[in-house]
């Protein structure tokens, strides 16, 4: 009995001291929609102008073009994915293929950067918007929204990204409103499809290849499904179909929006617009602007929310590997999130927002994003090489495709540092 009764108390102790797991509670359709909502983000309420500045009435198929470049690295992330679906996952991916935990931890903080800096930079942003109804102290007001965000985020990943989700049909709901009231305008848009893709000469694809570099960064955002693997469920099957979901709703929207705003706008009050998608919407129908606009600033709180809990999941994954101080692994056993990780996140943006030129920076994070897109394809090209068995339970892509990808991301890379 004695023996019994100590074997139990060594159980329970046991328990006790094994740390608290993240949660698995994202399903597909959750997870496509995590994908979608830090993809299409605000991008795409602006973005959409400035491609038409490069390109005219080509700007859709410039979209097309970014669509198929942004696709090989999409499928590269589907498979590794499946292969690695842990927390912070290029740092992973990048063990996973050269072994070296310093070059992967490297590649981890490369990530994060890119999500904190760019959380930092909307904030402001939305700091900016918030302002033009409601006079409030901007550091205030920064402080205030990312420790909101953060308490979502921490709230549990089932709630925030729940909660994401929402905003994201939202969003979408948004883009199909810009969208529908370009179709009523009837003929418009079948007489502007012959000009979208008719390109006549060299100097008309050196313009769609230009604006296809500028419209390559709205589709960012897909691989922040892979950093939230371990909360997935079934995550060898969900996170590829997810990612190839995200890129298909994605590149769908994208080309219908630009389709309809050349159509529908003079392509110089397009390019010149702070607001493109509110200028089509008015053009189109004559009605007021502001449930557009509205949509976009719940565009820009939604991308720092899923920016915040991808940057977090990173630093948990890279700490529980001991690659960092292993603080930062710690899961709160009521809400199983990374609270430590969270908290260090939400600092970092704060902190960025009120002392850092975030302008600067910000641009500087599409040279990071291409750097670790270029990395990763070049990773999966190791794996694939030393690997020749896959498993057959997950995607398998041709040895092509991350070659495809590492070239075209090092490509952009090249262009946006020397000729853009």
């Amino acid at each position: 009995m004695a023996a019994l009764d100590s074997g139990a108390l060594k159980t329970t102790e046991r328990k006790a001291k094994t740390p608290s797991q993240l949660r698995r509670r994202l399903s597909l359709p959750l997870l496509s929609l995590y994908g979608i909502g830090v993809t299409i983000g605000a991008g795409i309420y602006v973005l959409v102008g400035k491609v038409a500045v490069d390109t005219g009435m080509h700007a859709p198929l410039s979209f097309v073009i970014a669509a198929v470049l942004a696709g090989f690295t999409a499928f590269s992330y589907a498979e590794l994915g499946a292969r690695v679906p842990k927390s912070a996952g290029e740092a992973m991916f990048v063990q996973s293929a050269f072994r070296i935990p310093a070059f992967a931890t490297l590649i981890g903080f490369m990530v994060m950067t890119t999500g904190i800096v760019s959380s930092g930079a909307i904030v402001i942003g939305f700091v900016g918007y918030l302002q033009q109804l409601v006079q409030l102290p901007a550091p205030i007001t920064i402080v205030f929204v990312v420790a909101l965000l953060a308490g979502i985020a921490a709230w549990g990943i089932g709630e925030s990204v729940m909660l994401a989700a929402i905003v994201t049909l939202v969003e979408i709901a948004g883009l199909l409103l810009v969208i529908g009231a370009g179709l009523m305008t009837g003929g418009q848009i079948v007489e502007a499809v012959p000009d979208v893709i008719a390109p006549v000469g060299w100097n008309d694809w050196s313009a769609i290849l230009s604006g296809a570099v500028l419209a390559f960064f709205a589709f960012v955002g897909f691989e922040d499904i892979i950093n939230v693997a371990e909360e997935a469920k079934d995550p060898v099957r969900t996170v590829p179909r997810a990612t190839i979901i995200t890129l298909v709703v994605s590149s769908s929207l994208y080309f219908l929006v630009a389709l309809v705003a050349v159509a529908v706008v003079p392509l110089d009050q397009l390019g010149l617009s702070e607001a493109p998608l509110a200028l089509v919407f008015e053009t189109a129908t004559g009605r007021s602007t502001e449930m557009i606009s509205l949509i976009a600033i719940f565009a820009v709180l939604n991308g720092v929310m899923i920016q915040m809990i991808m940057s977090s999941r990173i630093l948990y994954g890279i700490a529980r590997e001991n690659w960092i101080p292993s603080a930062f692994a710690y899961v709160y056993p009521v809400t199983r999130t990374p609270v430590v990780a969270t908290a260090a996140v939400a600092v970092a943006v704060v902190l960025l927002a009120l002392t850092l030129p975030i302008l600067r920076l910000a641009e500087m994070t599409s040279y990071l994003v291409l750097t670790v897109f270029t990395i990763v394809n070049l990773a999966l090209v190791r794996i694939k090489l030393r690997d020749t068995d896959p498993s057959p339970h997950h995607l398998s892509v041709g040895l092509w495709v991350p070659i495809t990808g590492a070239v075209a991301s090092l490509g952009i890379l090249l262009f946006d540092l020397f000729l853009a």
